[in-house]
């Protein structure tokens, strides 16, 4: 879940002098910045904040430059304006900020974030609980269980999602969002990561329920959706013996919707797919067949009250 520096870029600093090919190669690094002594440098020193709030001094130009300290004082702006521009830093999210941050939401007699803070969380981040974006962020925190958050997970999750705040956090989730949208590979183990999270595994659940898969493919399928959702959804919950989905199921239907297309023309029985996809087919085909019949009777009623 590029950017374009062109717009960064400095005009070239003037020629070298002739015979001057590389600033390192004519004069030791110390040499490199140190202005000659005859040079003014007390003007003040100014100071460039990165993106983190850092501040980096910055050397002014000496009010006598020669053509090498022009090249490497070039060197060092650019650098700086990039750095700025790109958002890089040094700085990592800190686990003191991390584990203050999830001590703000963690339950008052267990060291984890329960329903009532993950619901205080939503809150501060402004979702929903239901929303597409907090299952993103269950899945970056790869939690183990549904509102439940460990303290572990918190502070690693957000890690990688290089956020520290609840500022960041929103900053970040939509980025990713837009990263599953546009990757099958991402957005195939957040489905995946999906049927893990629905699962109670208090109890050792290994089958979803079907009421809860029903939610749970409405909700993963807020983007990337397919077009036979709908039928699929409507045919499971109007069929009273489907008690529960399997792993081996949940997983094939995004490899069986990609591949039946909206019409279901292109579904091969005669390849391995579970018996619930033969029952769907089935049970669509049937239905439309009793559609064109139904079709067929009242044309044929028609025509017979128009003589």
């Amino acid at each position: 879940m590029g950017n374009c520096f062109t717009c960064l870029k400095e005009p070239p600093p003037t020629a070298l002098d002739s015979g001057t090919t590389n600033c390192k190669e004519e004069m030791p690094e110390g040499h490199l910045y140190p202005a000659p002594s005859h040079i003014v440098t007390s003007v003040p020193i100014d100071t460039s904040i990165l993106s983190n709030g850092n501040h980096i001094a910055v050397l002014p130009e000496p009010l006598i430059a020669t053509p090498i300290t022009r090249f490497c004082s070039y060197q060092r702006r650019s650098q700086i304006k990039l750095v700025g521009a790109m958002g890089v830093s040094d700085s990592k999210p800190s686990d003191t900020k991390l584990n203050s941050l999830f001590d703000l939401y963690k339950d008052e007699t267990e060291d984890a974030i329960l329903a009532e803070g993950i619901e205080q969380l939503c809150k501060d981040l402004q979702v929903c609980p239901d929303e597409f974006k907090v299952l993103v962020l269950a899945w970056k925190l790869n939690a183990e269980q549904m509102c439940r958050f460990s303290r572990v997970e918190f502070v690693r999750g957000l890690k990688i999602m290089r956020a520290d705040s609840i500022k960041s956090i929103q900053s970040r989730l939509p980025e990713i969002v837009n990263e599953v949208s546009n990757d099958p590979e991402l957005f195939k183990d957040l489905y995946r990561f999906t049927f893990k999270f629905g699962l109670d595994s208090v109890v050792g659940q290994r089958i979803l329920p079907s009421d809860m898969a029903v939610v749970l493919w409405r909700l993963v399928f807020t983007v990337r959706e397919p077009p036979i959702l709908n039928r699929w959804l409507n045919f499971v919950e109007n069929r009273p013996v489907i008690r529960g989905i399997p792993r081996d199921t949940w997983n094939m239907f995004l490899n069986f919707s990609e591949a039946v297309g909206n019409d279901l023309s292109c579904y091969d029985d005669n390849e391995a797919w579970p018996s619930l996809f033969d029952d769907f087919v089935e049970y669509e085909n049937d239905h439309t067949n009793q559609n064109i019949s139904k079709d067929k009777e009242c044309e044929a009623f028609l025509i017979k009250n128009s003589d």
